[in-house]
């Protein structure tokens, strides 16, 4: 009697197909973040010649300063959306590195001395907690397969005590033998 009966989960499967459902999206999800990767790219080239206009004489090193920091903010972003085309992840190092770098290049281009007291306290705050999610990210589990940029730096820390562990133990056995 209970064999006869589907799962409702599985009916609904069967009858909106949602397995084909999802692969469209992620195509269509896929086609938009291309398009942005184009239209970011094609900025970046206008930047540059931006940039290049702006090395002629008279040169305003704060106007130069600043697109030299916006371009590095772009490709920075870019390199996000070519990390997201490969792994379908959001990578939070790269995304908390232009954060960074964002905040960084408004301090540079407006200068701390215009800018008030609140708001650099603020903004200090802000880049405080930025940098321990840097720190932190670096023990947080992996969620996605494919690429862990994190991986690294746990293995590395990892084989340092692992490698401190063998030496202690080494004295120790040179210690019990004398």
């Amino acid at each position: 009697m209970y064999e006869s009966i589907k799962h409702p989960s599985s009916q609904r499967n069967s009858w909106l197909n949602l397995n084909r459902i999802v692969n469209i999206l992620e195509v269509i999800q896929d086609a938009i973040v291309i398009c942005l990767c184009l239209g970011l790219f094609s900025f970046m080239v206008l930047q540059l010649y931006s940039m290049v206009l702006s090395l002629l004489p008279p040169v305003q090193f704060q106007v130069v300063t600043a697109d030299i920091l916006s371009l590095l903010i772009w490709v920075e972003l870019f390199r996000l959306l070519i990390i997201y085309l490969k792994e379908q992840r959001i990578s939070i190092g790269v995304a908390v590195e232009v954060a960074i770098v964002s905040v960084l290049r408004e301090f540079i281009v407006r200068g701390v001395l215009e800018i008030a007291a609140t708001q650099v306290l603020a903004t200090c705050a802000f880049l405080l907690v930025l940098g321990m999610l840097m720190v932190i990210r670096v023990w947080l589990p992996p969620t996605f397969d494919g690429i862990d940029p994190e991986h690294a730096v746990s293995q590395r820390h990892q084989q340092r005590a692992t490698s401190k562990k063998a030496e202690t133990n080494g004295n120790h056995a040179i210690l019990s033998n004398n």
